[in-house]
């Protein structure tokens, strides 16, 4: 994959990536499936093979999770219900995430949000950790035909800001959104957040980071990694 030197825009997933909502998710679901006796290491490791689905995946695998006699439509609402309670003591921002959304800022670099969550939920998100008003577009899960990995979630992202997207660098944390940025024939940077034990991060010719940080400094954004 090509290094862009004048990226047209930058496109950015939310959950993982820009704030640290999975490990918030994640809680609430281990708090549950306690209250059903599932080991909490398998409730993690299931868990992490959700990362990066829509809504949508998540309920249809957990009716293959959990056990058959578990009201499944009840246990989603109960987990969404307490994944929101929580969020409204605030969404935690991932380290470096403002000072690259400054920089790019600065730069008058169009920027977008490529989430598979929903549209009212990802804007409350970003608005509550203060995120919001640095993007031209958000473009949620429940707005786009398929969801990552398909790659039309980025190109409608790269739509909407009036731009190739192949001239787009695209910021991803989970392997179906990295598939779908790669797809959608973006320079993409993955930055893996959490993941299921022992799973190798897909060969796609992404460049990897471990924090939006280093992502910054090795696309050009910064002259040196923060502290």
């Amino acid at each position: 994959m090509t290094m862009l030197k004048s990226p047209a825009a930058y496109l950015f997933d939310m959950d993982g990536l820009l704030l640290d909502t999975e490990r918030m998710f994640l809680s609430a679901f281990v708090t549950l499936t306690d209250d059903l006796k599932i080991a909490r290491e398998d409730a993690e490791a299931f868990f992490g093979a959700l990362v990066g689905t829509s809504s949508q995946h998540s309920t249809a695998q957990l009716q293959k999770f959990l056990p058959k006699s578990t009201d499944v439509a009840a246990f989603d609402q109960r987990w969404r219900a307490l994944h929101k309670e929580n969020v409204t003591n605030g969404v935690p921002v991932k380290p470096f995430a403002v000072d690259v959304l400054r920089t790019i800022r600065a730069k008058g670099v169009p920027m977008a949000v490529v989430t598979s969550t929903h549209g009212p939920a990802a804007q409350h998100h970003l608005e509550t950790a203060g995120l919001l008003p640095f993007f031209d577009t958000v473009c949620t899960g429940n707005e786009v035909a398929a969801n990552k990995p398909d790659p039309e979630p980025y190109l409608e992202g790269a739509r909407r800001l009036g731009v190739d997207p192949t001239h787009c660098v695209a910021f991803e944390d989970s392997d179906l959104g990295t598939t779908a940025a790669v797809r959608a024939g973006c320079f993409t940077v993955q930055i893996p957040d959490l993941r299921p034990p022992n799973t190798p991060l897909p060969d796609l010719g992404q460049l990897i980071a471990q924090d939006l940080g280093h992502a910054a400094v090795q696309i050009g954004l910064f002259d040196k990694a923060l502290t």
